[in-house]
């Protein structure tokens, strides 16, 4: 399956940083062409359930996500339903002079007609990935 681990250093504050990456309710308004939908179904403390329409690869991946939060440390994502079922990503934040690094692991279980696909979409999965993230960091004021 497609796995890859991605690294980004911004010059922002860590808390600022782990705010938007942990924001997920706002990636369809900061990033839409990669969350075209995303609907919270659930919050409690720092876990929270939400029905995502995710765009990678070029392939719009309907799933549910479970979001954990660490502040301001680590953010976790859990395909827990959906085209990626068993998917898991991990986002840590660690300070970095005066701002912050992020470093993201990914491990995708992608399904059906998408798994056929994923070793010739894999350079394309991590590539988008990359974007998103560098879409992310453009995000902060």
């Amino acid at each position: 399956m497609p796995r890859f681990s991605l690294e980004k250093i911004s010059d922002a504050n860590r808390d600022v940083i782990f705010e938007i990456f942990t924001n997920f309710e706002n990636y369809q308004r900061l990033i839409p062409q990669h969350f075209p939908s995303i609907r919270v179904r659930s919050v409690r403390d720092n876990v929270s359930i939400a029905e995502e329409h995710f765009v990678l690869g070029g392939m719009e991946l309907c799933i549910m996500a479970k979001h954990v939060s660490k502040s301001p440390v680590l953010h976790e994502v859990f395909v827990i339903g959906g085209d990626a079922k068993g998917s898991h990503i991990t986002q840590e934040f660690l300070e970095h002079g005066k701002g912050c690094k992020i470093l993201v692991d990914v491990d995708l279980k992608l399904k059906g007609r998408m798994q056929i696909s994923r070793i010739l979409l894999h350079n394309d999965l991590k590539r988008d990935y990359d974007r998103l993230l560098d879409s992310l960091l453009n995000a902060h004021p």
